[in-house]
């Protein structure tokens, strides 16, 4: 009985573990992207997704992670991240922040998008770079055009 009941914990602890719904941190250097297969070393442009299940996609620009989802099913993700320009390596939720394309701003894919927390720091380097400013949904329509 004792035996029992540890395995039906030990499946209880399994099953709870196995669907933690969180980010996790890129291993700059050695993770690969999803889309591109390029190793992912930029620090400030890499993103990842996170499915309901926990699966974690990771990606060396936010725009490999926008052209994966020709190849995903998105209804299946709950969380969309990127880095952001004034935090390098940390993540800001991808849906919530502020894009901008700028000549002038590189980016790993030729894209020349970086994200930023908000929106008054993406002006305030715009104003500087130059470029257009984008949402979320905005970025989403104008990459599949």
């Amino acid at each position: 009985m004792k035996t029992l009941k540890h395995y039906s914990t030990l499946i209880l602890l399994l099953i709870f573990s196995s669907c933690n719904v969180s980010p996790q941190p890129i291993e700059y250097g050695s993770d690969g992207c999803h889309f591109c297969k390029m190793t992912i070393v930029d620090k400030v442009h890499a993103a990842e997704f996170v499915t309901k299940k926990g699966k974690v996609y990771k990606f060396d620009a936010t725009e490999c992670m926008i052209n994966y989802f020709d190849e995903f099913d998105t209804s299946e993700i709950e969380l969309y991240l990127t880095n952001y320009f004034s935090n390098p390596e940390a993540f800001t939720d991808a849906t919530k922040a502020t894009f901008l394309i700028s000549k002038n701003m590189p980016s790993p894919m030729g894209a020349f998008l970086t994200a930023f927390e908000n929106t008054s720091e993406a002006e305030k380097v715009q104003t500087e770079k130059g470029g257009k400013l984008y949402t979320w949904t905005e970025l989403l329509a104008h990459l599949k055009d």
